[in-house]
């Protein structure tokens, strides 16, 4: 692009900020969050080193700018998956993010999981997808009220079958197929999601702390996985980039 003068020059230059900064993504305010917290110095895994900013007493301080950029492409991507009707799925189960995992993916309109990973949900999700149907077929029977011809002690076993199933396969009754994409908030603690995702090419957006490899993501997002704050600031993110496309849908 060739540019004539200085204010032609000043004019381009804040172009590429804006177009860079599309998703209104602060390194101060992603500092508030906490999502340069690392863990102690004696839990790093080698690939992390170049997100890595120095250390604060024994914990490694993440790089922002850094974490800024990635997850910058992770919302791009994102976007391209949703703008195109593809499918993203959330993966979250640890205890103290299940809830703020069910409220994001409602509000986002994503299948997710919030409890245990079940082995085979994607390497063999015909055997997943009977059981989803399964359950699908009892809470259409209960709403219909199909299930009062049962006796007593008969509706309090499906009642409990219903629980479980609701625990196990809620969040995804509604994903009719392997999703194209995977959001991972702990790619340790869910390594086998991540695994089964590798096996079946499905891409994986995952969250990095400083114990993981960034490698085992198409889209690593460098940042503390723990803290609530952090979880949160990202997920905030990850709603805006989505209800950006859906409004320029309807427009």
């Amino acid at each position: 692009m060739a540019l004539k003068n200085q204010e032609e020059y000043v004019i381009y230059k804040n172009m590429i900020k804006i177009e860079k900064n599309k998703f209104n993504i602060n390194t101060e305010e992603m500092a508030q969050h906490g999502l340069h917290m690392g863990h102690c110095t004696s839990r790093i895994h080698p690939k992390m080193k170049p997100y890595l900013d120095g250390v604060k007493g024994v914990v490694y301080i993440i790089n922002l700018q850094k974490t800024a950029e990635k997850l910058e492409e992770a919302l791009g991507f994102i976007q391209k998956i949703i703008s195109e009707n593809k499918t993203l799925l959330l993966v979250g189960t640890k205890i103290q993010t299940k809830e703020l995992v069910k409220e994001f993916a409602i509000k986002c309109s994503l299948s997710y999981i919030n409890e245990r990973w079940l082995g085979g949900t994607f390497t063999n999700f015909e055997i997943i997808k009977k059981r989803v149907n399964h359950f699908k077929d009892l809470e259409k029977k209960k709403i219909e009220g199909e299930l009062e011809k049962y006796t007593k002690k008969e509706r309090i076993k499906i009642d409990k079958e219903l629980k479980n199933l609701e625990i196990k396969f809620g969040g995804i009754k509604n994903m009719e197929k392997l999703p194209e994409a995977i959001f991972v908030l702990d790619m340790k603690k869910d390594n086998i999601a991540v695994k089964e995702a590798k096996i079946k090419g499905i891409k994986i957006i995952g969250i990095s702390d400083t114990n993981v490899n960034p490698a085992l993501a198409d889209y690593p997002i460098p940042a503390n996985d723990d803290a609530i704050p952090a979880i949160r600031y990202i997920l905030e993110k990850l709603k805006e980039a989505i209800e950006n496309v859906k409004s320029n849908d309807n427009n």
